[in-house]
């Protein structure tokens, strides 16, 4: 680039122009950017024309630097053919949402994790590669191991390893299940410190497609009320809702003995000694509050009220001794203004056992209670259609089933058979209208203020998303591996997917919902284009930049030559 200076009888003009090679090889020059005249620019610069041509030299300059930089950027031609076929097996389009899940895996070494365990163990697969494509399957394509090495054949790097190297790493995985649990914990901490301090507690279960019990697959309460025989998972997450740890057992064994053995494990693997322990009522048995009522330990659980002595129960139950949460001023439920509707109220009182000082604090939310009423009266609608089609099932009755309203004579005052009378339990329902909008935790923490212990208390749906994510997005039910150690290594599986993929969103902000994450990761195909690299074939969306700034490398280019591919693969494993 140079400055051109054009002089006429009336003006004297500046412009930036290039010289270049015409097609027939004689030297040229174009004019590239007009400046202007020496009055115009005299005038709008407030200066000589000496002022001028310095102004325009530096204009020169950074036109130069523009044009180099443009320069640099490669420019790729791929001639094509109409009349050429495709050539046999080539593959044309590969998966890459997977790059920035692999961010995460890589962030938190379980690669380093393998390399331990390979000095442990006498095989000759890449216990990595296996490990790695199993957590990226299952959170972006969901099938059955056989399944799965089929799939994973899309990624852009294909595995290296085969279907039967799989069906080995399992079982090295399945022994190594509670190191690689602990070594996840340890790691994550890179990503930021863990909440800790609080730990959730749940319980879940999966089902088999088989008839018969084997093992640890038990006829047991399905909470799918399905009658194949299923397996229990106890699952810790901290704080924010990220998987912590998880444990195994029978099916037909009881949830409440679940929690000390997993809980061992995490005081003596993973550190964690200080934390408040916080679960449901079905998980809240004196005998788990005593567990986490030593040392540093503390417990914040949900309360049943039906299931308190009759005084604590009809305390609960009285309108009376409320206070508004948000300034604690005393407030008498029935006579609640239109704009309390919004609000929270509370009562506490101490609550002593056997072994435990406690104190329990009940909550009223009318909202909540005017819910609650509306479902009931739908649920007494259909019960009152049921006494007068006298189609009353009451084999399988559920806490939600609207035959609980319905009672039956089915005598005569003298005992003798009579026919069978169904009729609305009206005490029934109002029994239960006692219970609208209430809600009661316990807990140990004597001192601290109620908004504070309600507050970890609501976080319990952190752990049930989890269990949503687990069974439907990665869709870890039915099992569909029969041996026991397989089935622990087909948990752990899902079990680190649900971590990396939880880290993932918190790297986002956690501004995306589950399915925006998933269904963009899905997306993220690349085409093969003559051999020389990559074309994206995605919509690129807020989402997608978000997706690049957390992995600190960018796919969304026109089009990616196979080293900066293999650059970007780089990236993604951290290196």
């Amino acid at each position: 680039m140079k400055l051109s200076i054009s002089k006429s009888k009336n003006a004297e003009s500046f412009y930036i122009s290039q010289s270049y090679i015409d097609d027939s090889g004689k030297s040229t020059s174009k004019i590239v950017r007009k400046l202007g005249t020496l009055n115009s620019l005299c005038s709008e610069l407030n200066t000589d024309r000496d002022g001028v041509v310095a102004w325009a030299k530096e204009q020169v300059r950074l036109e130069t630097e523009k044009y180099n930089s443009e320069k640099d950027a490669k420019t790729v031609l791929i001639p094509f053919h109409a009349n050429r076929s495709l050539e046999y097996n080539q593959k044309k389009l590969f998966e890459g949402g997977y790059l920035f899940l692999q961010n995460i895996y890589y962030g938190l070494q379980l690669d380093k994790s393998c390399r331990k365990i390979k000095a442990k163990h006498k095989y000759d697969f890449d216990l990595n590669a296996i490990l790695s494509d199993l957590i990226y399957a299952r959170i972006l394509d969901p099938r059955s191991k056989r399944s799965t090495y089929k799939s994973v054949q899309n990624f852009l790097e294909a595995p290296s390893y085969e279907l039967h190297d799989v069906y080995r790493a399992l079982s090295v995985l399945a022994d190594e299940c509670d190191f690689l649990q602990a070594e996840a914990y340890k790691n994550s901490q890179f990503f930021g410190k863990r909440n800790d301090k609080i730990l959730y507690y749940d319980c879940t279960n999966y089902y088999f497609e088989i008839e018969q019990e084997d093992g640890d697959k038990k006829y047991g309460k399905s909470k799918e009320h399905r009658p194949n025989p299923i397996i229990q998972m106890g699952l810790f997450t901290d704080g924010d809702g990220i998987p912590l740890a998880f444990s195994l057992f029978a099916g037909n064994q009881n949830e409440q003995t679940s929690l000390r053995p997993l809980e061992t494990k995490v005081l003596r693997d993973f550190g964690c000694n200080r934390f408040v322990y916080c679960s449901d009522a079905g998980l809240a048995s004196e005998s788990n509050r005593v567990l986490n009522h030593v040392q540093d330990r503390s417990f914040i659980v949900t309360q049943s009220i039906k299931k308190l002595p009759k005084e604590e129960r009809e305390w609960a139950l009285s309108r009376s001794g409320f206070r508004r949460i948000s300034d604690n001023r005393p407030v008498e439920l029935d006579r609640l203004r239109d704009d309390d509707m919004d609000q929270l109220f509370y009562k506490e009182i101490p609550y002593s056992t056997k072994h435990l000082d406690q104190r329990i604090i009940v909550t009223y939310s009318p909202k909540y209670a005017a819910y609650q009423k509306t479902i009931r009266e739908k649920q007494v609608e259909r019960a009152k259609c049921m006494v007068k089609a006298c189609s009353v099932k009451r084999e399988r009755r559920n806490p939600n089933d609207p035959a609980r309203f319905i009672t039956k004579i089915a005598a005569t005052k003298e005992g003798e058979v009579a026919k069978i009378h169904y009729s609305l339990d009206e005490e029934k329902v109002k029994e239960e209208a006692k219970y609208d909008g209430l809600y009661a935790v316990c807990t140990d923490i004597l001192d601290d203020d109620p908004s504070e212990i309600l507050k970890v208390s609501e976080g319990r749906w952190q752990i049930e998303t989890c269990f949503r994510i687990m069974k439907t997005e990665f869709k870890a039910r039915p099992v569909h591996v029969r041996r026991d150690d397989r089935i622990k290594a087909h948990f752990l599986v899902c079990f680190l997917a649900l971590l990396v993929y939880r880290l993932l969103e918190r790297e986002l902000g956690k501004k995306y919902t589950c399915e925006q994450i998933l269904e963009t990761l899905k997306e993220m195909k690349f085409a093969s284009v003559g051999g020389q690299g990559y074309m994206p074939l995605y919509e690129r969306t807020e989402l997608t930049d978000a997706l690049h700034e957390t992995g600190n490398f960018r796919t969304d280019l026109e089009f990616i030559t196979k080293q900066k591919m293999r650059e970007i693969q780089k990236k993604s494993k951290r290196r």
